[in-house]
């Protein structure tokens, strides 16, 4: 069975800058095996694009909701897109 893809546009906002979320991001969005990019915003947010099979982009938002463990995350604001295909592995973006 094929499995469904997902994409998924996503601002985390709490503590989230300064405590490593950019590269944890990375590395468990590449254990997944998830394509897209992860950047901080001027306002103190994360911003995510994730793509990939629907099962993994779904424990990677779970995962956003805690993040590494010197995050505290208050809100994870998901926007699904219709799946492209366009992103090649998971890089920070700067």
């Amino acid at each position: 069975m094929i499995e469904e893809k997902r994409r998924a546009h996503v601002i985390i906002s709490g503590r989230v800058q300064g405590v490593f979320f950019r590269a944890s991001t990375r590395d468990e969005a590449r254990r997944l095996g998830i394509n897209g990019w992860v950047r901080n915003l001027p306002n103190g947010d994360v911003e995510a694009l994730f793509e990939g099979d629907k099962t993994a982009v779904a424990q990677m938002l779970l995962w956003c909701h805690k993040g590494p463990p010197y995050a505290v995350v208050h809100t994870v604001d998901v926007a699904y897109e219709p799946f492209i295909g366009d992103q090649q592995g998971f890089r920070v973006v700067y």
